[in-house]
């Protein structure tokens, strides 16, 4: 197990400046306008993979990090360039970590290449597990999926909502109910292969922020799915619904369900590009504080401008510290007993908002206008906090932990 550190080693330092010279020479310049166009930025995806940022072996390197700190620097950087070109980016990681996290090495082997492709024919995946009538409320999610036994297949139908890559992706990784009865814990995720019939976009979102990356619904309808692509198999699938309706009769503990199992994993990563984005907009308003002057003298003279920009800074470096802690946990296998993990992206996402709200105002009116990016940092930061678990969820999660009380 790898002692908790603060501090980078050199080849972890060497990857940060890496990503943090593409995220300023090649995503900054083009955040403005694929945030105006609100479309998939294709071309600067594909320049990720020309030089293996959007790739299998960069995001299982840093995800298999032994000091768990790979991934939330990687997040931090990229979404120190843009939120929502590197969403784009790093969107597909959301629909890996869910094979990973549920997944046979089977079915890891096969599903997680096809989710990037290549440089030359670049790919992205989707998971999906919020719906229309089920966000939060997790226990409601109305997609079903029902065996056929004599063709071992799966038929899923259902609607799901706001899927990152939803409908363009090549692969996704859906989220259904297998038994509707247990809830929750009767949940189960399925791989649905590239062209696979039924399976459709439905409305594409337009967006307050992250508008360079693709938020839509996916629409299931009869889409058959061979038996092998119910992650994990269903070995394990029949063996953990037996032990949930065991418990169920005895009234006993709570099951983990598969989406909670990805959301969990993803957290501190969500933490990690809030943090990135808080940075960029505390830096924005650092260096406007320092050359522009009012009655003579630069804002930055001024206890009022000072002090807001010291208690951006200090936010900043908890929130980090919190994402390094809970990311440092799960990859040296330590259970989340405070909750630290929700912890993490509570207050990351908190202080993205607040952060880039203080931004637009030490700039003032330059900040309400687009000629100056805080604006655009701020619309992208209010998504933090709502998703992956809005910062609602966050605090129920925290204090049901904390307090090993049923709390609603």
């Amino acid at each position: 197990m790898a002692e908790f550190t603060m501090e980078l080693n050199d080849e972890q330092k060497e990857v940060r400046d890496w990503l943090h010279g593409f995220a300023a020479d090649v995503i900054r310049p083009a955040a403005a306008e694929w945030d105006e166009r609100e479309e998939t930025p294709w071309p600067v995806i594909q320049e990720a993979a020309k030089v293996g940022i959007y790739s299998l072996d960069f995001y299982a390197q840093q995800y298999f990090d032994p000091t768990g700190l790979g991934i939330p620097m990687a997040m931090e950087e990229l979404f120190w360039g843009d939120a929502g070109i590197a969403l784009s980016i790093v969107g597909t990681g959301l629909a890996a970590v869910g094979v990973l996290a549920n997944g046979t090495e089977e079915q890891i082997g096969t599903w997680i290449p096809q989710m990037y492709g290549d440089a030359n024919d670049v790919k992205v995946a989707a998971f999906c597990s919020s719906e229309p009538d089920a966000g939060s409320d997790v226990a409601s999610l109305r997609t079903r999926a029902a065996y056929d036994e004599a063709k071992d297949e799966w038929v899923l139908n259902g609607t799901k909502t706001w899927a990152t890559n939803g409908g363009i992706a090549n692969v996704h990784v859906v989220v259904a109910s297998v038994d509707p009865e247990l809830g929750s814990k009767g949940h189960a995720s399925f791989i649905v292969p590239p062209g696979t019939p039924g399976l459709t976009q439905g409305q594409k979102f337009k967006k307050h922020g992250i508008r360079a990356s693709h938020t839509a619904e996916v629409v299931l309808d009869g889409v058959r799915v061979p038996g092998s692509c119910l992650l994990g198999g269903k070995e394990k699938l029949d063996e953990r619904l037996a032990r949930a309706r065991e418990r169920a009769r005895a009234g006993g503990e709570r099951v983990k369900n598969a989406a909670m199992a990805t959301f969990e994993a993803s957290r501190p990563a969500v933490g990690a590009m809030a943090v990135g984005t808080a940075r960029a907009a505390y830096e924005v308003a650092l260096d406007y504080a320092k050359t522009r002057e009012q009655f003579g003298r630069p804002i930055i003279d001024n206890q009022g401008v000072a002090f807001q920009l010291a208690d951006m800074r200090t936010q900043i470096d908890a929130a980090r510290l919190l994402v390094w802690r809970a990311s440092w946990m799960a990859v040296n296998g330590k259970p989340f007993t405070a909750a630290e993990g929700s912890m993490s992206k509570l207050f990351a996402s908190e202080t993205a908002k607040k952060v880039s709200a203080q931004a637009i105002q030490i700039l003032g009116g330059n900040g309400y206008t687009r000629e100056y990016p805080v604006e655009r940092m701020h619309r992208d930061s209010a998504i933090y906090t709502i998703f992956e678990g809005t910062s609602e969820i966050q605090r129920l999660v925290i204090a049901r932990t904390l307090s090993g009380m049923p709390i609603r």
